[in-house]
């Protein structure tokens, strides 16, 4: 992690302004999560979430990103290959709601002045705020008893394509941690709902957006001509 965080401070701070340009556009994709319900599955979206996006790229190697999505998350541990949790028959769905602003870094010079097919490697990260709903258990399942919020950091990787002259076309996936261990309602307010805890209280959940975006190219690239 501190070696990522190290190359795209050395990103920022080498490449020039080459292109100041903006691209907005649309996430559709799935979403899971990792916690103590369920699979241990990393990758494996298996509910809906769709976002927006946009991004200022400050150079053809990287760019300053935002975007909001919204996941619909859930599992059970009938799904699940540990016998301990088939026996235990928990399940739960939530949902939650990310507004994330971090640093895009491109692998390969990506300038889209440049009409011709051209695609690379991309790594994304930042800091993400996030909406979900407190749970508790009740009965075998999850119920809601709050709204709640928490930040969470993304780490994605994906591809992405220049296809036409104004669209860029990517392929995505990135765990979230987030700073709460009751995605799945294994960790309630004690005060409230005492002993209804469970699974491992030392380790916060994740979840994941795996999905495609595709992006429509805007603005001029500036003028370094001399009057």
């Amino acid at each position: 992690m501190k070696r990522l965080l190290y190359i795209i401070l050395v990103a920022t701070t080498t490449f020039s302004a080459e292109a100041q340009i903006n691209e907005l556009g649309i996430y559709a994709g799935g979403a899971n999560y990792i916690g103590d319900v369920g699979p241990t599955d990393y990758i494996a979206p298996n509910d809906l979430a769709l976002g927006v996006i946009y991004k200022w790229n400050r150079s053809p190697r990287h760019s300053w990103r935002a975007s909001f999505t919204y996941g619909k998350i859930g599992s059970d541990d009938a799904d699940s290959n540990v016998d301990g949790r088939k026996a235990r028959g928990y399940s739960f769905k939530n949902s939650v709601k990310e507004l994330s602003l971090g640093l895009e870094f491109n692998f390969f010079d990506f300038n889209l002045h440049e009409e011709h097919f051209k695609w690379t490697p991309y790594i994304y990260t930042g800091l993400s705020y996030t909406w979900y709903g407190e749970l508790y258990k009740d009965g075998n399942e999850g119920k809601e008893y709050s709204n709640g919020s928490t930040l969470a950091i993304p780490m994605v990787v994906g591809v992405k394509a220049h296809i036409a002259r104004d669209f860029t076309l990517g392929v995505e996936t990135g765990p979230r941690y987030s700073f709460t261990d009751n995605l799945d309602g294994s960790n309630p307010d004690n005060s409230k709902y005492p002993g209804l805890r469970f699974g491992n209280l030392n380790s916060n959940d994740w979840y994941v957006f795996t999905g495609v975006t595709l992006t429509y190219t805007f603005g001029e690239k500036p003028c370094y001509c001399a009057d």
